[in-house]
């Protein structure tokens, strides 16, 4: 249960301290009382609880141990070549694990410097990369793109880039090359985790060739092991062989808060954690995304689960079923298709679907593309195949070029 929030800027609202309020606080515990707290507190004790969701959609609490983030934030630091020279543009919030771990920790461990944002916006992630002379950007694909296709681009100086990271959903290769070329980030990287692994697990290095930096997600952070393994059999796959990858050593989570049974689901006993992705591993250990053991959707960094979609929009009187898929997206990775199956005698648009979200849903969570079906392909069992509910999205809609785009 959280006691105090720290508001940091300007007009602190009621309820919260400001950030000066806080060092004003400090200033009054003495070195004894300093040392007591230190003493009393264990690596393997929770620090950070980050809240994340399964594919019901119902929020997790994610344990996460000082061990687990700290290490954690010096395997990346080193990955990057981070130190006291560095100075890291954060346009990602603070309350995720991309910002809070892959990027003020890491400048912690490493002695960087920090320029956060307040809030995303692409003119200002190149305005303060320019006038603060960033060292380093990190960011979701999405951001990227953004940032890149704006008309000023070519009017910022951006020669101060070396690195930062490319995370949060599947990087297209183009993108990545893109940020080499045209930004100048000639060691940009790609991390690859999840919030459960506090968060990454494989990391592209530096001075890793650009074809492995823009095509992989790299191999795991020093002091972690990765295995791929048959999402039906559990056993270990060759080499080149898809599976699902799973993760194993100080970076995985203590444990889903007061949810033991979620625990044992994701953690196996001798602590091989479940990530519920596809990968291949190569014979030097890189690895490649290639898909999702479960139907979680990543649209432009945000998780999207399709069956909390699907439950809100059983709530319509005039849908008698509803399956949710992503679909590929050049610009966000993936987009939200809904396919729906009306009650009889009921006639309803696109748009009818759409209005009926709006308000009442995230927006990121509103089906951009909306199909009426009479049935759902289903296995012999009376299991609907998702994936071929994919297939016939990106048929339908002509997705065939943004399904075409390779990601690491």
């Amino acid at each position: 249960m959280l006691k105090n929030l720290i508001y940091i800027g300007e007009n602190c609202p009621p309820g919260m301290f400001s950030w000066a309020q806080m060092m004003e606080m400090g200033a009054s515990v003495s070195d004894e009382e300093l040392d007591a707290r230190q003493n009393s507190l264990e690596s393997d004790d929770v620090i950070n609880m980050q809240y994340t969701s399964g594919t019901t959609g119902f929020p997790k609490g994610v344990m996460l141990t000082h061990k687990n983030i700290v290490n954690n934030a010096i395997g990346i630091a080193n990955c990057m070549n981070f130190s006291y020279k560095d100075r890291l543009c954060i346009p990602v919030p603070f309350f995720h694990c991309f910002g809070c771990v892959l990027a003020t920790l890491t400048c912690v461990v490493s002695a960087a410097t920090m320029v956060p944002l307040v809030a995303y916006n692409p003119i200002q992630v190149l305005k303060t990369i320019e006038k603060e002379r960033c060292t380093a950007v990190h960011g979701v694909p999405t951001m990227f793109i953004a940032e890149l296709a704006l008309p000023e681009f070519d009017n910022f100086d951006l020669s101060s880039l070396r690195t930062g990271i490319m995370a949060g959903s599947p990087c297209p290769i183009e993108s990545m090359k893109q940020v080499v070329e045209r930004m100048g980030a000639r060691e940009i990287t790609i991390t690859y985790g999840q919030t459960e692994a506090s968060p990454a697990i494989t990391m592209t290095k530096v001075d890793d060739p650009l074809e492995l930096r823009v095509a992989s997600v790299g191999r795991h952070i020093p002091g972690v092991e990765v295995k791929i393994v048959d999402p039906e059999t559990g056993q270990e796959v060759p080499v080149g062989v898809q599976g699902e990858l799973c993760a194993r050593g100080y970076n995985v989570m203590k444990g889903y808060y007061k949810l033991p049974e979620a625990t044992n689901a994701a953690i196996e006993q001798d602590g091989w954690l479940h990530t519920g992705d596809l990968a291949t591993m190569d014979e030097n250990g890189y690895c490649k995304i290639t898909g999702r053991v479960k139907d979680m959707i990543i649209r432009g960094g945000e998780n999207v689960y399709p069956r909390e979609i699907e439950e809100f929009l059983y709530t319509h009187p005039g849908i008698l079923d509803v399956q949710v898929v992503g679909v590929p997206d050049i610009k966000y990775g993936e987009e939200v298709l809904a396919y729906i199956r009306l009650r009889e005698g009921i006639s309803l648009t696109n748009q009818d679907i759409k209005d009926y979200c709006n308000g009442k849903i995230a927006r990121y969570k509103i089906p951009r593309y909306v199909e009426i079906i009479d049935e759902f392909p289903m296995t012999a069992s009376g299991k609907i195949q998702k994936y071929k509910l994919r297939e016939m999205g990106i048929e339908k809609l002509g997705l065939q070029k943004a399904a075409s785009i390779e990601t690491a």
